[in-house]
């Protein structure tokens, strides 16, 4: 089933500015190799699914996959040939917003030919550009 939240204070959200790049969760913070965004978009909960399935099935229960985003904008839509008015549709899907320099999927314990395999995998579920980073160890 795909990801959403449990329970929201408000149902319906207006759409917003998705400009800049992302500020915080811009490096690997949990596992040694990540998957970065170039791109900004609404990532649904399907495809986070998707990428999450992709990872455990191709690591065959080897090392741990992270995933670092979360959709919780609702997405709203009108049915079709629906007349206009009578306000605003139900809710379609959950997103997440994500910005460029965000790191959406992390993966730990395994080397890195198949982390890179894994996330590539990963990467083709996305609806957005991808690119695989490592780990900034500091001393």
């Amino acid at each position: 089933m795909a990801m959403m939240p449990k329970r929201v204070k408000y149902r319906k959200s207006h759409r917003g500015k998705m400009k800049g790049h992302a500020g915080r969760n811009n490096y690997v913070a949990f596992g040694e190799y990540g998957l970065q965004v170039l791109e900004t978009a609404w990532v649904s909960g399907r495809h986070i699914e998707a990428g999450r399935i992709a990872a455990t099935h191709f690591l065959k229960r080897e090392g741990k996959v992270y995933i670092r985003i979360f959709p919780h904008k609702p997405i709203s839509s009108k049915p079709l040939e629906t007349r206009m008015g009578k306000g605003k549709g139900e809710t379609d899907y959950w997103a997440a917003c994500v910005k460029p320099g965000q790191i959406c999927f992390e993966i730990g314990g395994v080397p890195e030919d198949v982390a890179k395999t894994a996330l590539l995998r990963v990467s083709h579920k996305m609806p957005i550009r991808c690119r695989f980073v490592k780990r900034r160890h500091t001393i």
